[in-house]
């Protein structure tokens, strides 16, 4: 990728941000705007959970809690805004379970990020054998960028996470070694 190609995707992904964070200030206002408009005992604050949603698209686990707190206090000012309806104790277990149901998905999605910032980190830290790897049809050792030969297990390990162990393959073990080989296949004879 060149660099006016990562410079244009970073441009889009900063334009995506931007609309995200649009749509999350307009869905706000809009849910806020419905709550001031609707009797207390609907629960007007659970709606809040899909500005909580959209989060998961911007960067930071900050741009999960910041909005937490507005919607909070959005559904706290609703219960003293709203025109007057319903019993008390629903219409405060209503506002209380919206609060609930708002932090929890907040939880939920900060977890979320954390653990894709934590894959992220893992997923750069692999390193990836590809192409085509210049092999000794004889002795297997494999011909680096340099020209210079190299042992497989010294190719691989440099340029990967991978480890060896070794043995010997039942094949081999009856090339190179046949006493071996031929007393494991018939105990009985030693």
């Amino acid at each position: 990728m060149n660099d006016w190609q990562k410079n244009q995707k970073n441009d889009d992904e900063r334009r995506n941000i931007i609309v995200l964070y649009f749509i999350c200030i307009v869905l706000t206002v809009g849910i806020f705007l419905i709550d001031l408009s609707i009797p207390l005992g609907v629960a007007g604050g659970v709606p809040y959970l899909m500005v909580i949603l959209l989060t998961l698209w911007l960067p930071s686990y900050k741009n999960t809690i910041l909005p937490a707190f507005i919607c909070s206090l959005l559904t706290i000012l609703g219960f003293y805004f709203s025109p007057p309806g319903g019993e008390m104790w629903k219409v405060l277990t209503n506002r209380g379970l919206a609060l609930f149901a708002i932090w929890t998905t907040a939880f939920v999605v900060v977890q979320k990020k954390s653990m894709d910032i934590e894959q992220e980190k893992h997923m750069s830290e692999i390193k990836i054998l590809q192409g085509l790897l210049p092999i000794c049809a004889s002795c297997k050792k494999i011909r680096d960028g340099s020209g210079k030969w190299n042992e497989i297990e010294v190719y691989i390990k440099d340029r990967s996470e991978a480890d060896f162990s070794h043995g010997i393959c039942p094949d081999c073990l009856k090339k190179l070694y046949p006493e071996i080989a031929s007393k494991q296949n018939n105990p009985a004879r030693s």
